[in-house]
């Protein structure tokens, strides 16, 4: 007699953790220095680009404001405003509002 297919689905080995597409993205949308919308997990939103990030934490650098450092596990979305790139002194087209 066959095993049950439930036994099967217990064999498999579950995907893993960390794929390094989130770094692929995160790089991309710094090196074009894309505005993007990040949505924090109290409802807050921040626009600007992404200057730097790594495993826990990324710096976003506003237009007008000071620049923040959000750790990774407070965001909630990060959202692509436009594809131009911001001038070097930060202002730009585009900024979603």
């Amino acid at each position: 007699m066959t095993p049950p297919l439930s036994h099967l689905r217990r064999s498999r080995t579950p995907p893993p953790g960390d794929t390094g597409q989130e770094a692929l993205y995160l790089r991309s949308l710094s090196d074009r220095q894309v505005s993007v919308q990040v949505q924090l997990r109290d409802g807050e939103t921040i626009d600007g680009w992404i200057e730097y990030f790594d495993d826990g934490m990324i710096r976003i650098t506003r237009s007008g404001h000071p620049n923040l450092f959000i750790y990774k596990q407070q965001i909630r979305s990060i959202t692509e405003l436009t594809r131009r790139r911001l001038n070097r002194n930060g202002s730009g087209n585009g900024t979603g509002a």
